[in-house]
């Protein structure tokens, strides 16, 4: 199935131009099969959600949290409670509480803005699940040094998403993973048993 797990909407992203319904029509236009909303350090809730799935009942819509750690973000899935995890959590304890949650983690657009992912990922002890290999907000230097971590640490899964802010880049980059995924545990299960393949449209 083909997701793509990182994404904004103006409704919950300061930063983000995409009203909802529109980012929902661009993700069924893209031929995604599901989606997951993250907005930077806020989550969709249910009766949210329901009104997107409404709207369009053939895409899979799930929510998760862009958490603004100390060093860098995390993409949080299968989260049962977003207020656990605050803006500023240092990396060590974010990753335990996701998966204390039942959870699983990926840091977003490693080594972005010379962010010393590997340093970071050392010191304080990160139990991540996997990493962002790809998205519209990684050049192909990034992409390749993403490549390389994958290389070096194999039990990272990897993903590939657009980091939507807007509508035209929906699906740009996305995982394609060998699971049926329907609901957040589906989707915690298949990132960490590494099922998915990071793509890019064309």
């Amino acid at each position: 199935m083909k997701f793509d797990l990182h994404m904004h909407t103006r409704r919950h992203s300061h930063d983000a131009q995409s009203d909802p319904f529109d980012l929902v029509r661009a993700a069924a236009a893209a031929g995604l099969d599901g989606i997951v909303i993250t907005e930077h350090d806020h989550m969709w809730t249910e009766p949210e959600l329901a009104e997107l799935r409404a709207f369009e009942p053939r895409l899979v819509i799930l929510a998760g949290v862009e958490v603004t750690g100390r060093g860098g973000d995390v993409l949080c899935y299968g989260v049962t409670d977003p207020f656990a995890l605050p803006r500023g959590t240092a990396w060590r304890e974010l990753t335990r509480e996701v998966h204390r949650q039942g959870g699983a983690c990926v840091a977003a657009h490693p080594n972005r803005w010379n962010q010393p992912f590997e340093k970071l990922v050392r010191e304080q002890d990160a139990e991540l699940d996997g990493i962002e290999v790809m998205s519209n907000n990684m050049d192909d230097e990034l992409r390749r040094r993403a490549a390389e971590l994958l290389k070096k640490y194999p039990k990272f899964a990897q993903l590939g998403n657009s980091d939507s802010h807007q509508p035209d880049t929906v699906g740009c980059c996305y995982t394609d993973f060998d699971a049926v995924i329907r609901t957040n545990a589906d989707l915690v299960a298949a990132i960490k048993a590494r099922k998915g393949k990071a793509m890019v449209r064309g």
